[in-house]
C-alpha cells in the first residue's frame, strides 16, 4: 500500500504562502532521523530534506498564495494547498495520512492524525520538506526587504515583525485579511 504523508507549514505567519508537502517514502530506502520539523535544527532539516527528495518514491509541494488565503481563509487555503501537493505526486497514493484534525474533501482514502508528524515517518518527511521550502521563501523575502527581519521570525507575528509592519507598512506578500496587517498601511 502506498501511503502519502501530508503536512503544512505557515498557517500562523502574516506573510507568504501556506506551504504543504506530500511524501510517499520508499520502504527499501529508510531514512533515519525523521521527526516533526519543529524539533530539528535547520541544519538537520536541510540534510533530511535532501535525503527525502533523493530516496522517496514521490514527493510534491503545494501552496496557496497570500491573495488566495485572503479570499478563502487560512483553513480553506491550507486544505487547497494539501490537495495541490497530493495531486502533484508522480504516483497516486492508496491512502493519505494528514497531520492535524481534518482532511481536505478529496477523492483519497485518508485519515487525519493529531501530532501525526511525531507518529508517522511519512508525515514527518512532509513536515520537513514543507518547512524547508517555506523557510527558503522567507530568506528570499528577507533578501528583498531586510528591514522586516524575515530571516529571524519567518513571518510570524513577533514584536520585531509587528514593529516593522508599523514602521514600513505591509508588502504585497502580506496577508491582508490578517488583523495585524490590516492595522498597518499598505506599502
Amino acid at each position: 500500500m502506498l501511503i502519502a504523508g501530508v503536512d503544512e507549514v505557515g498557517r500562523g505567519p502574516l506573510v507568504g504562502d501556506v506551504v504543504t508537502a506530500a511524501v510517499i517514502l520508499d520502504p527499501k530506502h529508510p531514512i533515519e532521523g525523521l521527526r516533526d520539523s519543529k524539533k530539528l535544527s535547520a541544519k538537520k532539516r536541510e540534510a533530511l530534506n535532501l535525503l527525502i527528495k533523493e530516496h522517496a518514491l514521490a514527493w510534491a509541494i503545494g501552496r496557496c498564495t497570500p491573495s488566495e488565503i485572503d479570499k478563502l481563509n487560512i483553513l480553506q487555503a491550507t486544505m487547497l494547498a494539501m490537495t495541490r501537493a497530493v495531486e502533484a505526486l508522480a504516483i497516486a497514493p492508496d491512502k493519505v495520512l494528514v497531520d492535524g484534525n481534518r482532511c481536505p474533501n478529496w477523492r483519497y482514502q485518508s485519515e487525519a492524525i493529531v501530532k501525526g508528524d511525531d507518529l508517522y515517518k511519512e508525515i514527518a518527511a512532509a513536515s520537513i520538506i514543507a518547512k524547508v521550502a517555506r523557510d527558503n521563501d522567507m530568506l528570499c523575502l528577507h533578501n528583498q526587504f531586510p528591514e522586516y527581519g524575515f530571516d529571524q521570525h519567518k513571518g510570524y507575528p513577533t514584536a520585531m515583525h509587528l514593529s516593522a509592519l508599523a514602521k514600513y507598512g505591509a508588502l504585497d506578500s502580506h496577508r491582508k485579511s490578517f488583523k495585524p496587517v490590516q492595522r498597518s498601511t499598505l506599502r
